[in-house]
């Protein structure tokens, strides 16, 4: 299997990229599945937080060019390609729950694209970021440039992709690519992950509904689906539970109720 998926009774989900031979570059049915699995975890009411990693070392290094000469050969099909990978990425950023990329190794071309929809982006300082789109004669979708110039902002999202230049872990800090910068990746990746998963889900989901309408401009136009969510969490056994729990000084319990 090139994907591997597992779910902790905590709730944390971990989706594997397992590749290690071709440092988990991704084909052309692996970005069909990773749409279809976490399009699933939107309705998996057993899942609060995905961790996005890859397997042998590495995260991703990018789509698997060596098949481009069988389902990228032209203009019709190399839109249906990129129609897969804007599906996966709007697929990732679509959930409701927090999502983490762990990043180590190689992070290039799509990798930057599958750590860039998550919410969050750790990285060790073994990774290594570029994305090569100039030196392929292609050009990095409309999601993932998105994604980038919210990042890194205009004039570093063009030096990234202008140059095609590769930078290391600590260049990904200082630009804000990443997050954190992670002495342990496996702790700190599940140090956050934990402490995402004990908090309100419905919270969460609020809070990510608001924050990328925010960033899209588009808080009008979802205003009613902002309204439905801040009453859905009015009316929660969560909230009610959070309340209890303030009171009594102790640690709250949440189902996502």
């Amino acid at each position: 299997m090139d994907i591997v998926v597992r779910v902790e009774p905590s709730g944390i989900a971990t989706v594997t990229l397992d590749r290690p031979a071709k440092r988990n570059a991704v084909t052309l049915g692996m970005w069909r599945e990773l749409a279809r699995v976490f399009e699933g975890f939107a309705a998996a009411d057993d899942v609060r937080v995905v961790i996005l990693t890859g397997g042998g070392g590495h995260f991703c290094a990018g789509a698997d060019i060596g098949e481009f000469g069988e389902v990228r050969t032209g203009v019709e099909d190399g839109a249906a390609y990129e129609h897969a990978v804007d599906r996966c990425t709007e697929a990732i950023m679509g959930i409701a729950k927090p999502t983490i990329a762990a990043i180590a190794g190689f992070c290039v071309g799509g990798g930057c694209g599958l750590a860039m929809a998550c919410d969050f982006r750790v990285a060790d300082r073994s990774a290594i970021f570029a994305i090569p789109a100039a030196r392929l004669g292609i050009v990095y979708g409309t999601p993932d440039c998105r994604n980038l110039l919210g990042l890194v902002g205009l004039s570093r999202a063009k030096e990234i992709l202008y140059t095609a230049r590769r930078f290391d872990a600590t260049d990904a800090y200082r630009i804000g690519f990443i997050d954190r910068l992670a002495g342990d990746l496996a702790q700190d990746v599940g140090d956050l992950a934990q402490t995402l998963a004990d908090n309100a889900p419905i919270s969460i989901a609020g809070a990510k509904l608001v924050l990328q309408a925010l960033a899209a401009g588009e808080a009008e136009r979802r205003a009613p689906d902002i309204d439905g969510m801040l009453d859905r969490a009015m009316a929660s056994a969560d909230y009610q539970e959070g309340v209890r729990a303030f009171r009594e000084r102790r640690r709250p319990k949440f189902t996502g109720r």
